[in-house]
């Protein structure tokens, strides 16, 4: 066992040997330095060697209101001096009460009812655990199966991950919970039919909800979680219509409709929940993550008052909680980031700014190796091809070599943070915090300009 007190001066050899990083390759870093991240300020982040990043994924589509908001570290400081820890079972604190009611104010339809998480993986468990008992409630009992989408990530914990349409990430961890199902994604780039008319292909994918239900039998399925823009795969918007046929599909069997918002939600589109820029009103509202724009971990299921009902009566429990959900100092940073989105305008700064930067973006279309980008809000894909006549995407190979062994390090290497992905299809993802203006997309764009250019040459 090593001296608790003595602390390394080299952070890359210390982060190999004992920091065992989330989603990492760690053979990556055996011979070459982990990157390491010692300070934030606005859009850009510093690391341990002084060189600066334009931070292109928000952290994790985390940092909204951005980096170094005093105001933020200083509410923080300030509740933990006061009440740094109590839990929510059974009582309750000012600051989880204040933000519930805020949550709730700002939550369309009779969504009134608020469930802390500690993280968004968290609230999507939350959400399915709910669902079941409700159904069992009101006297379905037979209702425990849940749709999502194919490529769609809601998370690690057994629950969220068997929601999770990625093959790949739930292998290891088989047999998972039972009753997850998949249908079509709204990936129109790829779609398989109605690819040239957006409402047609909204509509099929919507309706391949309704098949699903039927084929798995509307009297067992409980729930339909789905993201407003899917982020795994590379952001797919919903096409024209689709939300609303989904609405009318869960309210003909009794199926609840969840907004997995843990990406979408608090700006990142514009609106404080994405379903508001969508025009439709779910049964529950998953979300996280830019909830204190990242300055101390929390989450929330949103539940409507319909659902909620029966757990009010009697002896009814909801047996569910986390030691850490709704933490009073996080809590506290959640209500500060809210008022720093009043205050500042934020969501009405990404209306005003989306297209922008979608038409920066667009740029890239005279590029060889661009196929396709697409997204909404601040919130953007780029999908990589071999051949775009054709839509011809990377082999295994070409991904592993180009992906991977280039692309990823050039962007990083050349100042911007972003994330190069093959969930789906290669893509380029971006997310930058919602303080972001044309001078943010001028740069963001000149960086992939010159690395997809040179990328180009590697395949």
């Amino acid at each position: 066992m090593g001296n608790p007190i003595a602390v390394s001066k080299d952070l890359s050899q210390t982060a190999y040997d004992h920091l065992w990083m989330h989603f990492t390759r760690m053979s990556d870093y055996e011979n070459a330095p982990v990157p390491t991240i010692v300070r934030g300020e606005g859009t850009y982040i510093y690391d341990d060697k002084g060189k600066k990043y334009l931070d292109g994924l928000s952290g994790l589509f985390v940092v909204n209101a951005g980096h170094g908001r005093h105001e933020l570290a200083e509410t923080a400081y300030k509740q933990a001096q006061e009440l740094a820890f109590f839990p929510i079972w059974s009582y309750a604190h000012p600051q989880a009460v204040k933000l519930a009611e805020r949550l709730a104010n700002h939550a369309p339809g009779d969504l009134n009812k608020v469930f802390f998480t500690t993280g968004g993986g968290e609230a999507v468990e939350t959400a399915w655990k709910l669902a079941k008992q409700y159904h069992k409630l009101t006297g379905n009992h037979q209702k425990y199966k849940v749709i999502s989408r194919a490529v769609a990530y809601h998370g690690t914990p057994q629950g969220a991950l068997s929601i999770t349409g990625l093959p790949a990430l739930k292998a290891p961890f088989e047999p998972l919970v039972p009753g997850a199902h998949k249908v079509p994604n709204t990936n129109i780039y790829r779609a398989p039919i109605h690819g040239e008319d957006p409402v047609a292909f909204g509509r099929w994918a919507a309706d391949q909800i309704e098949q699903e239900i039927l084929f798995e039998g509307p009297e067992t399925v409980a729930a339909v979680f789905l993201e407003p823009v899917q982020n795994a795969g590379g952001c797919f918007p919903p096409p024209p219509g689709y939300f609303q046929r989904v609405r009318e599909i869960c309210d003909k069997y009794d199926v609840l409709l969840v907004s997995d918002e843990v990406i979408c939600a608090f700006g990142r589109l514009g609106t404080m929940f994405a379903c508001d820029k969508f025009d439709y009103v779910p049964d529950m509202i998953t979300c996280a993550k830019g909830m204190t724009s990242g300055y101390s971990p929390i989450g929330a299921c949103i539940i409507s008052d319909k659902l909620a009902e029966p757990f009010y009566k009697g002896d009814n429990t909801f047996l569910h909680g986390y030691t850490f959900g709704g933490h009073p100092v996080s809590a506290a940073v959640g209500n500060a980031n809210l008022d720093i989105f009043e205050k500042e305008g934020l969501n009405q700064h990404v209306l005003d700014n989306e297209d922008a930067f979608y038409q920066t973006l667009r740029k890239l279309h005279d590029l060889p190796i661009v196929g396709d980008v697409r997204g909404n809000g601040f919130f953007y894909g780029i999908e990589l091809v071999k051949d775009k006549a054709t839509k011809e995407t990377f082999n295994d190979e070409e991904t592993e070599r180009v992906l991977y062994g280039f692309l990823s390090k050039a962007l990083f290497e050349n100042g911007l943070y972003c994330r190069a992905d093959d969930r789906g299809d290669p893509v380029v993802q971006l997310a930058p915090p919602l303080i972001s203006t044309q001078e943010t997309f001028d740069e963001i764009e000149g960086v992939l300009r010159h690395v997809l250019t040179e990328a180009w040459t590697k395949l």
